[in-house]
């Protein structure tokens, strides 16, 4: 048995001491979420003032576009592009998350020229990643935000987004790579309700992605209180059956995270946002059984919490896309169903 071999062979028998057991939900909460922002290294991010810059606005097909970047830790910038679809007053926010990929531009439908075009248009044909353009169709203002270690603010060096040198320098210095997504989700909800509440919904404000945007949404979800939906996309799965198991980008670990919780305590401490978890059922890194178990686990809160209705599980059955992507045609209707938008 190898060292690899032999951590698995830990984890899966590893009982975490923190994870919820049916008690009061709300005290539990308030703990667990103690624990958990100082698993992420939350106290290590000061916040400052924005500095927002608005670079352009543009009209672009059934929307108005809006380029912008600010500063969410002292000279650390976010680039994001906000999308208000035609004809909706005051509508709902999405902000929209990529995983391991070139970058947000996916998310607005747009595909890398150059270098990494055909793997960019193959994920908005056959991955449903064109995240924004989906939200705009669906009557919601969209956001797409440049994260850590992702397209414009990746490893320009690599030939392909690289979390490796990012994630673990950040553990030398107590902070985490998720910790540092969820905070700048949480400063560009400060922006949307400093400076566009007159356009946008900022009572609605809702968070997705895919894979490692996924997992930064789960996190979040659990942690944000001015979030009203998740909706992780294939990123929701036992330890086990996921990042304990095979190998993953850096960015997806959290040290020390499964001695006190599973993801399905995410979810517990998400509670009683609404909560979309989507999942492939060929997906070959979140599997399909430690999906559903962690769904299952943590539905249990949402019953606690007498709202069992705001949490669904989306399954993709897609013929020949049952894989690690969203499923936009079966997760949309969830969404609308449970925001009433």
């Amino acid at each position: 048995m190898n060292a690899f071999e032999y951590n698995k062979m830990l984890i899966a028998n590893l009982e975490p001491t923190m994870s919820y057991n049916g008690g009061d939900l709300k005290e539990w909460q308030r703990t667990a979420r103690i624990k958990l922002c100082e698993l992420l290294g939350m106290d290590k991010f000061t916040k400052v003032e924005p500095k927002l810059e608005i670079e352009y606005e543009t009209k672009i097909e059934c929307a108005t576009e809006f380029r912008f970047t600010f500063e969410s830790e002292a000279g650390y910038r976010v680039p994001c592009h906000l999308l208000l679809p035609d004809g909706v007053d005051n509508p709902p926010v999405m902000i929209c998350l990529q995983g391991h990929t070139t970058g947000m531009h996916i998310s607005l439908g747009r595909a890398k020229t150059g270098e990494g075009y055909e793997r960019d248009q193959w994920r908005i044909d056959n991955r449903d990643s064109d995240f924004c353009v989906r939200a705009v169709k669906e009557g919601f203002a969209a956001v797409a935000l440049e994260e850590r270690n992702f397209g414009e603010k990746g490893y320009q060096s690599a030939p392909w987004p690289e979390c490796h040198n990012e994630a673990l320098t950040a553990f030398l210095m107590g902070r985490t790579t998720i910790g540092g997504r969820i905070w700048d989700v949480d400063r560009l909800i400060d922006v949307l309700e400093s400076d566009f509440s007159d356009r946008v919904d900022v009572k609605t404000i809702c968070l997705m992605g895919n894979s490692g945007g996924g997992t930064a949404t789960a996190y979040a979800a659990a942690v944000l209180d001015r979030l009203t939906l998740a909706m992780p996309s294939c990123a929701m799965c036992s330890f086990t059956d996921s990042i304990g198991k095979f190998r993953h980008c850096e960015c997806n670990y959290v040290p020390g995270i499964a001695n006190y919780f599973t993801m399905a305590d995410l979810m517990a401490m998400a509670c009683p946002k609404y909560f979309v978890q989507v999942s492939g059922v060929e997906d070959p890194t979140f599997l399909i059984n430690g999906a559903v178990e962690v769904y299952e686990t943590g539905k249990k809160a949402y019953g606690k919490a007498g709202v069992p209705e705001n949490c669904a599980l989306v399954q993709g059955h897609e013929e020949g896309n049952g894989g690690h992507g969203f499923y936009a045609d079966d997760a949309w209707p969830v969404v609308h169903s449970m925001t009433g938008r």
